[in-house]
């Protein structure tokens, strides 16, 4: 192996604090943007880890380039217009069914199982991506496939956190009366309504047991975007010799597991953590 001349080691050695340099002052954007207001010097200071004698250059640079901004009248700091132009960007950029994609085929490759994530469409909950699992699962889903909403983990998911009047347009259209001009169609679903409601909120997944397809389990969970909707509902699916319904499962833990992290990359657990913030006496 050729030894490096000195004056490489020397460059190498200077990117390389440079990139240490973006790293460390990267902290104090992340302490402002976690904060749900402006923060001391000292606070970021401490919330960073960084020293303040180390952190004000970092926020001199930062200000010019207006990614913070430094109130008048209390010396706090905050996100600037910069930051915020730059949050507006990556929103826009953002796009649910590509952030979903690989976290869900991480999930079908560390677990083997059948992996679909799928959208709310005209006629009701409607795959729009199938990953087969890793060993042979008959089961009659691909990408279109119109999901039944209460008979099905993936339709209960959605059920449990959508409006009734979008649960109850897409059944009516699917039974064809898009006018909705025969009897509400939710009266006689308000039990299965109530349930998938409250399965979601107890166990944060949504459950498909031998039904209805025989032998095959299920666990369905939403993602939501940084506004809190609901946008695509993950589920995983395997025979039940090797997939546990129960509540507290692996499976289950994995379905939870990556529909969160879809939806942190969407941005819903950190705008979420703000609002709560913000709603908390201590926040003002």
């Amino acid at each position: 192996m050729r030894a490096k001349h000195p004056e490489e080691a020397v460059k190498e050695d200077k990117e390389q604090r440079a990139v240490q340099s973006i790293e460390v002052g990267g902290r104090l954007l992340l302490a402002l943007a976690n904060s749900p207001t402006p923060l001391t010097l000292r606070d970021l200071s401490s919330q960073s880890g960084l020293p303040a004698s180390r952190a004000h250059p970092y926020l001199v640079s930062f200000g010019k380039l207006r990614l913070i901004e430094q109130e008048h009248e209390t010396g706090r700091y905050a996100l600037g217009p910069a930051a915020l132009q730059l949050g507006l960007t990556c929103l826009h950029q953002l796009d649910p069914v590509r952030a979903a994609l690989p976290v869900a085929q991480e999930l079908a490759a560390s677990t083997g199982y059948a992996v679909a994530l799928a959208v709310w469409g005209n006629f009701g909950p409607t795959i729009i991506r199938m990953i087969d699992a890793r060993d042979a699962l008959h089961v009659s889903m691909r990408a279109g496939t119109v999901m039944s909403i209460f008979g099905t983990a993936t339709g209960r998911a959605f059920a449990g956190v959508l409006p009734s009047d979008q649960i109850e347009k897409a059944m009516a259209v699917a039974l064809g009366d898009p006018d909705g001009l025969k009897a509400p169609l939710l009266k006689a679903k308000a039990n299965d309504l109530r349930e998938a409601v409250a399965e979601l909120r107890e166990h944060g997944v949504a459950r498909a047991e031998g039904k209805p397809i025989p032998g095959v389990n299920a666990f369905s969970a939403p993602v939501f975007d940084h506004e809190g909707v609901p946008v695509i509902v993950i589920t995983a699916l395997g025979h039940q010799d090797h997939f546990s319904a129960d509540w507290n499962s692996s499976a289950a833990h994995a379905v939870r597991g990556a529909a969160g992290k879809i939806s942190d990359r969407l941005g819903w657990r950190a705008a979420a953590s703000i609002r709560q913030d913000r709603s908390h006496p201590s926040a003002t």
